[in-house]
């Protein structure tokens, strides 16, 4: 995600540049602004524009504020003391801890004037911190060296309840520029991401706009934006969704691009007008892994293949939230790359990420472009596998199913909350066809726990 890029000590000492002849004040004007244009501390934009030496920097700090300055490049860290500081506090404020002597951590900084890093980090080692000074580059190479923490979509996504992030600190910045309503939008998509939440809902409250996390079928209120930001908010949040920001009578649909980390995910956005002002709702979406890294074991992985090579349904199972449509775009990846020859296409509302080798389709309700028309002149494309998003209706499960027996392979998924619910569904008469003809079942218990059926031991276990 993108964030603000400071560096207090050099915003504190910058003049002081100027008095020790180092720089000319002009020149520290013209840092400030390519700091603000490409979201970098004015160190390093003085260090890019060749105007100053990363050494020089670090040796006219350890020489103003008496902090010594400390080469990471060769040093080893005590790793019991990475403990202390956690890898995302350690990324975000640009600090490391090297050793601990009795009740005194010593930590490397960028930024040593970072009081509120500093008191975090007291707050967490609950013990006193001596800081020394290194560089910017030398800090993060020895996180990723040391924490060996691999920012993927399995890490992002967690369960933990003990993230220590708050987007009202984004909201309560002295930040005034244009771009701070957009960091605060991601912020709070960020915020969603660290505590495991996939959707966030925003509706007028009385003391503003609330921001409602949903877990466990709970809505957990996460703060409010204040009523004089709720326009610019509304706004921005649309524009980045490429809806219209002028329109609120009416129902939007869109999606939305952001960064956590070095990870790419988006969200899709629902806004829907209501008396007391639109609700907007937004639903995160993990990027799709090979499904060899899903998968708990080879044979399980071969019967996912040979569906995907032979006419009948791959229904993917799962309780609301359980990630049903991860592990389809897993399984429509898995298709592109062993069966490059078919024509793989999808119709979806949003297509969530862009899969190379995928025909995906949105479709359009302003157009008139529903499930109902896709269905009608899909055929005509020729398709081999197809991915269906949310069938609702006998009608469309019949037609859908029909096309099986003209030599396709479907991949649709079915809510059930467990195993009984789904045999109690599929009871059924509307599903007889339906069930003759699938192919491959996967049913997701947990993250963990992911089953798959062939096609001899669905008809078993649901007759």
């Amino acid at each position: 995600m993108e964030t603000v890029v400071t560096n207090k000590t050099l915003e504190k000492l910058k003049y002081d540049l100027v008095r020790a002849g180092l720089v000319q004040y002009e020149t520290i004007e013209q840092a400030e602004e390519i700091a603000n244009a490409q979201n970098i501390n004015i160190g390093q934009a003085l260090i890019n524009s060749g105007t100053l030496s990363e050494e020089t920097i670090l040796k006219f700090l350890e020489a103003k504020l008496h902090i010594p300055y400390v080469n990471l490049e060769d040093y080893t860290l005590d790793t019991k003391c990475l403990k202390y500081i956690s890898y995302s506090d350690a990324k975000r404020y640009r600090i490391i801890p090297l050793f601990k002597i009795e009740e005194t951590l010593t930590v490397a900084m960028a930024d040593p004037l970072d009081l509120f890093a500093i008191d975090k980090v007291i707050e967490s080692a609950e013990c006193s911190i001596e800081p020394v000074i290194s560089s910017e580059n030398s800090i993060l190479k020895k996180i990723e060296e040391y924490y060996k923490k691999d920012v993927t979509v399995g890490d992002i996504f967690t369960d933990s309840e003990n993230i220590d992030y708050d987007w009202r600190e984004e909201l309560h910045s002295e930040d005034l520029s244009d771009n701070h309503i957009q960091k605060i939008i991601r912020s709070i998509l960020k915020q969603a991401m660290l505590e495991g939440v996939h959707e966030i809902t925003f509706q007028r409250e009385d003391v503003g706009f609330g921001v409602n996390f949903k877990k466990n079928s709970e809505l957990q209120n996460k703060g409010n934006i204040p009523n004089v930001l709720t326009s610019s908010f509304v706004a921005k949040l649309k524009i980045l969704a490429e809806l219209d920001p002028s329109v609120s009578e009416v129902p939007q649909l869109g999606k939305i691009c952001f960064k956590v980390d070095d990870t790419t995910v988006v969200a899709s956005i629902s806004t829907f007008p209501t008396i007391m002002g639109e609700r907007i709702f937004l639903k995160i979406y993990k990027p799709p892994k090979a499904l060899c890294n899903i998968l708990n074991s080879e044979k399980n992985l071969i019967t996912v293949r040979n569906a995907l090579s032979t006419p009948g349904i791959i229904m993917v199972c799962g309780s609301p939230l359980s990630g049903k449509t991860h592990i389809i775009y897993s399984i429509l990846l898995e298709a592109a790359n062993k069966n490059s020859n078919k024509n793989i296409m999808t119709l979806e509302s949003i297509a969530k990420y862009n899969l190379q080798g995928v025909n995906q389709c949105e479709l359009n309700e302003n157009v008139g472009f529903n499930m109902d028309k896709a269905a009608r002149f899909i055929e005509f494309q020729s398709p081999d596998i197809i991915y269906l998003e949310g069938i609702k209706t006998k009608e469309s499960f019949d037609y859908f199913s029909s096309l099986v027996f003209e030599g396709k392979t479907i991949i649709m998924e079915f809510l059930a909350n467990n195993m009984e619910d789904l045999r109690n569904k599929m009871s059924f008469s509307d599903f007889e066809t339906l069930k003759s003809i699938i192919s491959c079942m996967i049913f997701i218990h947990s993250k963990n726990s992911i089953e798959v059926f062939d096609k001899t031991t669905v008809q078993k276990y649901l007759a």
